[in-house]
Formats: C-alpha cells, sequence, structure tokens
C-alpha cells in the first residue's frame, strides 16, 4: 500500500511534553493504538534533517453538531436522510518519537509539527526498526497488537533493572513469562524459577508433550511433600530440594513448625530440646523423641521437673510431627551448585507447602543463590522469576516474611552482582512497594482492580494515564510494555510458547464430557451377580 494513499491532513495542533493532537476529517481513519508517522526537521549527528516521527493513536472520537441531543427526534431523522449531519472524527496520537542516526536510541522530538503538514499510517520497515534489536541483544515476545506483521522484541540488557510481570487471574502472566523463559536459555541465561503451584514444571516438554531442544536442560526440584499436580507426566529431570535440619536455629524450626510467636513455653521447649540435641546431626524425627523424652527439662530443688516445660514439650510434639510431614529437611542438603548450571531452566516446585515453609525455601535458595554469585563461586548471570510475588514479598505493614529481606536485597543490590528479578504477581497492590519499584521495566497485562491500577501508577513513571485506562480492555495475550527493556511504550501480543504451560485453566467442558461418557460406560457395562460379599 502507497503511503500516499493513506495521507491524514493535520488541522490543528496542541504542543505538550508528550502529545501533539490532530483534529482529523477523512473518511477512512485509523484505528485506535494504530502507528502513525509524520515528518519533522529535527537535528542528528550535528545536522538538521527530515526525521520520521512515531505516534500512536490513544484516542478517537465522533461527533456532529448537528445532530445534538437537544433536537428532536424528527428533526434528526430528517438530517440524516439529507446526509447533512457533517460528522467529524477526531483523533489523539502521544508521540514516541524517533531514531537516533544508528539507529539504536529513540529521541523525543524537540520542534513543533507544523499544522498541515501530512500524516501517514506508519510503513511496516519504520515500526520493525523502532521495535527490534540485533539478534543477539533481542528476545521474541510476540507482535505488534494492531500490525500483526510486526514483529516485537525485547532488550536483554533491559533485564539489568528488573522487570514486573503484572495481570489479573487469567490475562495470561505466566504464559507470557514461560515466552520470556524460552528466549533467555536460547541467549544462554541460567535461571531459577520460584514456582508456588507448579506452574512451570512442564517446560521440559513441547506443546505437543514431546522433548524440545532444551529439555535436558530443564530441572524441576520438587519438594517431597508437594501435591504432585504433574506426578504423572513424564517431566524429565526431576530432583527432591532437601535441607539439612541442623541448619535451622530455633527461632526457624518455630516458625516453619507454624509455632505462634506468643506461645512462648512451647517456643522455649522446643529450643532447649534443640540444644539436647546440638553436636551431632539430627532430623525432626530425633528432635520429636527428645521432647517425648524431656530429660533435658531442668528441675527444682526437690528433683522435680517444671511442670510448664513439661506440658509444653508434651505440646510442642504435634507442631514438630507436621513439620517432619514436610519431608523437606533431611541429613543431606541439595547444593546451590546443583541449581545453577549455565544455559538451564531450574523450577523450584512448591506446590503444597503452607506459606511458612515455602517462603522458608524460598528463602534459603535466593540466599545462596545470591551469595554464590556476588561472591563470584558462580560466574554467570542469573535470572530470578518469583511466581505469586505477592506471597513471598508483600508490604511490610503486612508482616515480614522469610523471603522478603532476600528479595529486598536482590531487588536492590542484584544488579550489581548479576542478579536480576522478574516479579509476577497479579496484585501489585499486595507486593512491597520498595520491591516493586525497583522494577525499571513492566509488562503488563489485563487489570481492572483500581487499588492494583493504583500500585503500577505509583511504581512506573513511564505508564501515562491513557495506557493505564487502556489496561482493562486487553485481551488475553495483550500487554502493554514500559522500562529499560523497550525503546519504547509498547503494545503487544504475546507469541505462542514452544514450551507446554503448566499454570493454564483446566479444559471444564472436556472434563466434564470425559465424566459423562465414564458414566454413560457404566451405565451399560453388564453388571456381576451378588454374590452376598461387599469388596
Amino acid at each position: 500500500m502507497e503511503l500516499e494513499n493513506r495521507k491524514i491532513e493535520i488541522r490543528d495542533i496542541e504542543d505538550g511534553d508528550w502529545y501533539w493532537i490532530p483534529r482529523i476529517v477523512f473518511e477512512d481513519y485509523a484505528s485506535k493504538w494504530e502507528y502513525l508517522m509524520v515528518y519533522s526537521r529535527e537535528e542528528v549527528d550535528g545536522l538538521m534533517v527530515e526525521v520520521p516521527v512515531l505516534a500512536q493513536v490513544e484516542k478517537i472520537i465522533s461527533a456532529s453538531q448537528a445532530l445534538s441531543a437537544d433536537r428532536e427526534v424528527e428533526a434528526l431523522k430528517r438530517i440524516v436522510a439529507a446526509q447533512i449531519q457533517d460528522v467529524r472524527t477526531w483523533g489523539r496520537a502521544r508521540v514516541l518519537g524517533y531514531l537516533s542516526g544508528d539507529g539504536s536510541q529513540i529521541l523525543q522530538p524537540r520542534r513543533a509539527v507544523t499544522p498541515g503538514r501530512p500524516v501517514y499510517v506508519a510503513p511496516r520497515e519504520l515500526l520493525e526498526r523502532f521495535y527490534s534489536f540485533p539478534s543477539e541483544k533481542g528476545l521474541v515476545i510476540g507482535h505488534l497488537i494492531t500490525r500483526s506483521d510486526v514483529e516485537v522484541q525485547l532488550s536483554v540488557e533491559g533485564f539489568r533493572r528488573h522487570l514486573a510481570i503484572i495481570a489479573q487471574t487469567g490475562a495470561g502472566k505466566s504464559y507470557c513469562a514461560g515466552v520470556l523463559i524460552e528466549e533467555l536459555i536460547r541467549k544462554g541465561a541460567t535461571i531459577v524459577v520460584i514456582d508456588p503451584h507448579a506452574d512451570y514444571v512442564l517446560l521440559s516438554l513441547s506443546r505437543e508433550n514431546a522433548r524440545h531442544e532444551f529439555s535436558d536442560r530443564v530441572t524441576v526440584f520438587r519438594n517431597p511433600a508437594s501435591t504432585g499436580r504433574y506426578r504423572g507426566w513424564s517431566l524429565g529431570n526431576v530432583r527432591s530440594y532437601e535441607i539439612v535440619f541442623t541448619d535451622l536455629d530455633p527461632d526457624e524450626v518455630c516458625d516453619v513448625a507454624l509455632i505462634p510467636e506468643n506461645y512462648r513455653n512451647i517456643r522455649e521447649a522446643v529450643r532447649l530440646a534443640l540444644k539436647s540435641l546440638k553436636g551431632r546431626r539430627y532430623t525432626p524425627e530425633d528432635l520429636i523423641a527428645a521432647l517425648e523424652d524431656p530429660t533435658w527439662i531442668p528441675t527444682d530443688d526437690k528433683g522435680k521437673p517444671d511442670r510448664k516445660l513439661q506440658a509444653a514439650s508434651s505440646s510442642a510434639i504435634k507442631y514438630i510431627r507436621a513439620l517432619a510431614r514436610l519431608k523437606v529437611f533431611t541429613l543431606s542438603s541439595t547444593r546451590v551448585t546443583d541449581i545453577l548450571r549455565p544455559m538451564s531452566v531450574s523450577v523450584i516446585d512448591l506446590s503444597g507447602l503452607e506459606d511458612k515453609a515455602m517462603n522458608y525455601i524460598a528463602s534459603r535458595i535466593l540466599s545462596d543463590v545470591y551469595e554464590a554469585v556476588a561472591s563470584g563461586h558462580y560466574e554467570f548471570p542469573v535470572f530470578i522469576f518469583i511466581e505469586e510475588a505477592h506471597r513471598f514479598v508483600p508490604p511490610k505493614e503486612r508482616g515480614v516474611t522469610y523471603a522478603a529481606p532476600i528479595i529486598n536485597k536482590i531487588a536492590a543490590e542484584g544488579r550489581k552482582f548479576g542478579v536480576f528479578l522478574t516479579l509476577i504477581t497479579q496484585r501489585p497492590s499486595k507486593v512491597d512497594a520498595d520491591s516493586l519499584s525497583q522494577c525499571n521495566s513492566q509488562i503488563i497485562m489485563r487489570l481492572t482492580n483500581p487499588e492494583d491500577q493504583a500500585a503500577v501508577r505509583s511504581s512506573s513513571e513511564r505508564l501515562s494515564e491513557d495506557l493505564l485506562e487502556d489496561l482493562p480492555g486487553l485481551n488475553p495475550g495483550e500487554c502493554v510494555i514500559v522500562g529499560e527493556i523497550a525503546k519504547a511504550p509498547l503494545m503487544v501480543k504475546v507469541r505462542p510458547r514452544i514450551t507446554r504451560e503448566g499454570g493454564a485453566d483446566i479444559d471444564i467442558i472436556g472434563r466434564l464430557a470425559d465424566a459423562r461418557r465414564r458414566v454413560e460406560g457404566e451405565a451399560h457395562a453388564p453388571r456381576r451377580p451378588f454374590t452376598g460379599e461387599l469388596r
């Protein structure tokens, strides 16, 4: 299509920091979110030249003074019949900028566009230059929502400033994270995924349930107490994640065992029982044995044991038995060197755990990873994806979790050493504001909750009010991308994944049909005669 055939005349301009507003009258007008182009004289490499300035349509309004609400219905009908309604379409577009001489940067125009100059629908070639990077520096995320022929890439270097993926349930945030993981592993990345719901355990499988080229580079570290959501699947490399019980101090034991802080006598009984085991390796079962035979309880002058501690010791047993059932504490620990490997993905499956136990394990892993990279023992960058981030790093007024301090530390200092965060959440208002604000890049999908929109607004300097207003209208798989990972704000349709998604909704129609067929099959099956015996 020739540019001259898609020309739009600017009739008036309101100039501002980010916006120019053409009031346009034409039949084949551009749709909302379409990309437009206008030529402007700007300084490039010390010379004044004509450059194509890119803008995106934010609002389209049609109005007619003749068809006003004040007129009678019959008068309106006559105006329409006579075709004198004088309908005018007004559009507003937000300036995105123009490319620098070498195409590596997007610059903001310093001069106003002259009224009367033609505006064009932006050609594909210009959009591709705007939203692409050299192959070694780009991650293919999808295509522009309004232009399916324009592939969009994100900057690998942009991940140095942390990322947040934000969307309400069902909008596709975990699916999008899977696309980024696919792209990063191709670049050689070391990836650790904190996975509370087993949403990423199928990464070693393709969408057709086959193996793919990186299947052997994906390891699922499964808690022995996992709910086993995908236990019947062939996941490839699955290993247990275990922690030496003797590494926990008494307060950690009590907290992971969910002993309330105000149960002081029970916590003291646990402390004294652990002290009696000091000097040897022990398991939760050894602690239970010590609590059942409390020879460590102090006695009075008459040799009688402290009754309060005796009762507390008996009460403590049920908590430690519940802790033992987690089956994560053993005599040997999973080494961080097993988790950190170049060009690999380690999925930490925490499904089925209580929040405190989940937080403790996440804190141990993240602390070990951070220490390994910061100390130089692991020499490659590590990309950490934390699903359900609001569970691990909530606002401080909601209480401090085990994982919150190390996540906040990585958010503040991790990029200096090569540890980069991606926080994934459907409730940004329930994520610590300090950590969220460190995420200089954001991928935001459908979001309708006002509190969550306000949290996004306060954490992102690059998200305009107009883009924020568009969030409820996004379809599943569509997103707004702002920050260091993109040259300019983007509206993208995420590409199909290569790997199988674990967090997708169940096929409820198919499952109901399966249940119906089973019942119908049982109804037609021959009945065996009753023998008088119940099986």
